[in-house]
């Protein structure tokens, strides 16, 4: 077995309270062994943040591929430099969330995600395209589970149970799929006025509009007519969930080109769907980047930010952070950063610098949307 300890997350932030691996790898690795041993090239791992299942399941199987699917750009990145630091020489394959990932796997180790909806496609996907022997070894924290990710599993597997809570992880082992009759219901849409939103499961607000972005979206509508806005034809939607403020904003202004760039995949396919479904498809690129980092520097008229405020499920800043800094990138001298974020956390001081000048556009209790300046 590798050394989990030595596991990294880089390029993904790294603080000592931030791990890359807990005891809900190593439960899951332990309780799946004896199947990963009898079914070495049909396995699929979901979910991995950092590569400790990927890179530990790959000592129990051998010279065998592995399945993997990891939403996040920067989990496929630490699983790359983790493998090549460590030496492994594991073999696996990066993989969407789609058939290819799972059909005839008679194995799948799933690190739970934290929404249920995320679970619920994953779940409709497996029953749909696995072995019918295929077992589910589904782990988590002890403390972010809840029985309704039982039930979401019961919808799609028939068999489900709860193992006893080790080290404050559990795990829960599915069987028996029980594909649901006609096509996926992932992606879901939801028409919000003249917007339709498409949210595959993992993506976050799903097909709503959440609060923060609702607030830049009236800051926007409010201002439309300011240069900064009026006149900018390169625009980048910086970790664009379901794409809401690029397609809104191409809808708004004709002669644009948005970029809708997130490090998540079910954000990126999310962003792109509903760039279709609301016909700006052919103005609008969706891309999954870390921070924009393969767009070119300077380039950005515009840049809309919605920052996410914390990490997995730690409250933390620096994804914001590491945010701000990839728009004053991208931004060329006097273009513009329009940012939402929560009120107490107090960003305006951290735009400055990074950025440039900032001015507060909105204030609630709640959430302030500010404009900042490309020095």
């Amino acid at each position: 077995m590798i050394d989990f300890d030595l596991l990294r997350r880089r390029p993904d932030v790294e603080a000592p309270e931030l791990v890359a691996h807990d005891a809900t790898d190593r439960l899951l690795l332990a309780t799946a062994e004896r199947a990963l041993l009898a079914h070495p090239e049909h396995v699929a791992v979901v979910g991995d943040r950092y590569g400790a299942l990927t890179l530990g399941a790959s000592t129990l199987v051998g010279d065998a591929e592995l399945r993997v699917h990891q939403d996040a750009l920067s989990g496929e990145l630490a699983l790359a430099a983790n493998d090549d630091a460590l030496g492994t020489g594991a073999r696996w394959r990066s993989l969407p969330l789609d058939p290819s990932l799972v059909t005839g796997a008679r194995v799948v180790l799933l690190q739970l995600p934290r929404g249920l909806d995320a679970l619920d496609e994953i779940a409709e996907l497996v029953a749909a395209h696995a072995h019918p022997d295929v077992v589910v070894f589904a782990g988590g924290r002890v403390k972010h589970m809840t029985r309704a990710m039982n039930d979401v599993l019961g919808r799609h597997l028939g068999d489900v149970q709860a193992d006893l809570a080790r080290q404050k992880s559990r795990v829960v082992t599915a069987r028996s799929p029980r594909p649901a009759s006609g096509a996926p219901s992932w992606p879901r849409r939801e028409r919000h006025g003249d917007l339709v939103v498409v949210a595959h499961g993992a993506a976050f607000a799903g097909s709503s509009i959440d609060v923060g972005t609702r607030a830049l979206l009236a800051a926007l509508a409010a201002e439309a007519d300011a240069p900064g806005l009026a006149q900018a034809s390169y625009v980048v939607d910086l970790g664009c969930g379901t794409g809401v403020l690029g397609a809104s904003f191409a809808l708004a202004h004709p002669a644009a080109r948005v970029v809708a760039t997130d490090q998540s995949s079910a954000a990126v396919a999310s962003a792109a769907a509903t760039a279709r479904a609301n016909g700006v498809a052919e103005r609008t690129e969706a891309r999954r980047d870390d921070a924009g980092a393969s767009l070119p520097a300077g380039s950005a008229d515009l840049v809309l930010l919605n920052p996410p405020f914390h990490v997995g499920a730690t409250v933390h800043a620096g994804i914001a952070h590491k945010l701000f800094d990839g728009a004053a990138r991208l931004l060329r001298p006097g273009g513009e950063l329009w940012c939402v974020w929560n009120s107490h956390l107090g960003y305006r001081a951290a735009l400055e610098r990074t950025v440039g000048p900032t001015r507060q556009v909105s204030r609630g209790p709640k959430f302030t949307v500010t404009v900042s300046t490309r020095r």
